[in-house]
């Protein structure tokens, strides 16, 4: 038994914002860019975009309704739900392999979130005006080879995370949605940049890039990269939604929460490609910079734009407020289970956590310059931590948790509790039993065999 009374959301509307801050951030902003321009474009979107609709959505609400449900940390969660239902607490494995994705990406999620802490202030001291492609790519080679200057950064982020995490759940992730919640101003400053890029004369070619797809481009690496996408811009397979739905009363909707959080969620991925391609092309920029792509084209574009400073603060400002409500997210799945399983008090297990996670961090943030060489399988730390993470801890935490809600508890609570009757019963059932998990594992497999 927990030695705590479980902390609850204050409001309804408190978890939708929470929920969104984690899933809106680096993913669909940062990551979706250059995993666009990394797997050759419109058939990893097309493709993406299946996931999130016909895997996102059920793994989000299997989720949330197991953290409901165990009103605990992921893994004890998974164990007495499993134990409730005549089953093997094995499944608890599932809570382990989430909450340990969540820590692994923090680790170099923080050094990304320190990234955008720089650029915030260079946007500041306009650092950016003026510059051409190759100024712009020095602005950001000088940060990549500097070790001191990425672990001030990173230190400088994590230590934000750790101090909002550490207040609890009413004062510290409740205040921090609240305050920092920047999805609908992301969305309005996408669209004034998708504005821009139509003004580059590469706005239709950006829009083959991303939307006509070649199927000879496809494979089941893509896939399996389209598929760890989904997961990773909507926050599952980490331990997130679990802890999150932890603190959630009976009171919200799953899946109509579910989608909207998806549509918000998607819709200012697909505005950040339209922004950055655009830009990427009319510079003659490569559509596979990797993780630094926008980190090199918006700037470039801030700097040469009337009024480019003050939008490239508020660009970087609100990137870096995603990056801090996606990155509490992660460390609270974390902190939960330290909590719930140790002595240490909530500001304790919190400080442990984030410098573990600190720690790791460094030899990620070391990868780009003093350390970049290959450790395992031909990467180097933060591409091997990004690879694992994605491509195998978060679909395999996703369908464990699928397979649990949709075949493991009771069947008609199930539908009761999801509001479901008739068809809509059916759907689900059809969904969540076969096409996701089957389509999960199809790909998984596919991929380890290629």
């Amino acid at each position: 038994m927990s030695k705590l009374v479980h902390a609850q959301w204050s409001s309804k509307m408190t978890f939708v914002l929470a929920a969104a801050g984690s899933a809106v951030g680096l993913g669909n902003i940062w990551r979706f860019s250059y995993m666009v321009g990394d797997n050759g474009g419109a058939a990893f979107v097309l493709v993406y975009l299946a996931c999130v609709a016909v895997v996102g959505l059920p793994v989000l609400v299997a989720e949330w309704l197991i953290g409901r449900r165990g009103q605990k940390n992921p893994i004890n969660a998974m164990s007495e739900l499993a134990h409730k239902r005549g089953q093997t607490k094995a499944w608890a494995l599932v809570g382990v392999s989430g909450v340990l994705a969540a820590f692994l990406i923090l680790s170099f999620y923080s050094v990304i979130g320190g990234w955008s802490l720089s650029y915030t202030l260079n946007s500041v001291t306009g650092a950016f005006t003026g510059q051409d492609a190759d100024g712009v790519g020095a602005i950001f080679s000088g940060l990549l080879s500097s070790p001191g200057l990425l672990l001030m950064w990173h230190t400088a982020f994590m230590a934000l995370v750790i101090w909002i995490v550490a207040q609890g759940v009413t004062k510290g992730l409740e205040g921090a949605v609240r305050t920092m919640m920047p999805a609908l101003v992301v969305l309005m400053l996408m669209l004034v940049l998708v504005g821009y890029g139509m003004t580059t004369g590469h706005f239709g070619e950006a829009l083959a890039f991303m939307f006509r797809p070649d199927w000879s481009a496809l494979t089941g690496g893509v896939v399996l990269a389209a598929m760890g996408q989904a997961f990773f811009t909507l926050s599952l397979g980490m331990g997130i939604m679990m802890a999150y739905g932890s603190y959630l009363g009976e009171d919200v909707k799953l899946l109509g929460t579910a989608r909207t959080v998806i549509i918000l969620d998607t819709g200012i991925a697909l505005l950040a490609g339209l922004a950055i391609f655009p830009i990427v092309f009319a510079n003659g920029l490569s559509a596979g910079e990797g993780p630094g792509l926008i980190f090199v084209t918006l700037p470039l574009a801030f700097g040469n734009m009337t009024g480019g400073m003050i939008l490239g603060l508020m660009f970087f400002l609100l990137l870096t407020f995603a990056a801090l409500t996606s990155a509490i997210s992660l460390l609270e799945p974390v902190v939960e289970f330290v909590e719930e399983r140790t002595p240490l008090t909530r500001v304790v297990a919190t400080v442990a956590g984030g410098v573990a996670v600190w720690a790791l961090g460094i030899a990620a943030l070391m990868s780009f310059n003093v350390w970049d060489v290959p450790i395992l399988f031909g990467l180097n730390v933060f591409d091997l931590l990004d690879t694992f993470t994605s491509k195998f801890l978060l679909p395999l935490t996703g369908l464990g948790a699928i397979v649990f809600v949709a075949w493991v508890l009771d069947r008609k609570s199930v539908a009761s509790e999801l509001n479901l009757a008739g068809g809509t019963e059916q759907l689900w059932s059809v969904v969540a039993r076969y096409i996701a998990p089957l389509g999960m594992l199809v790909v998984f497999i596919n991929s380890l065999l290629g």
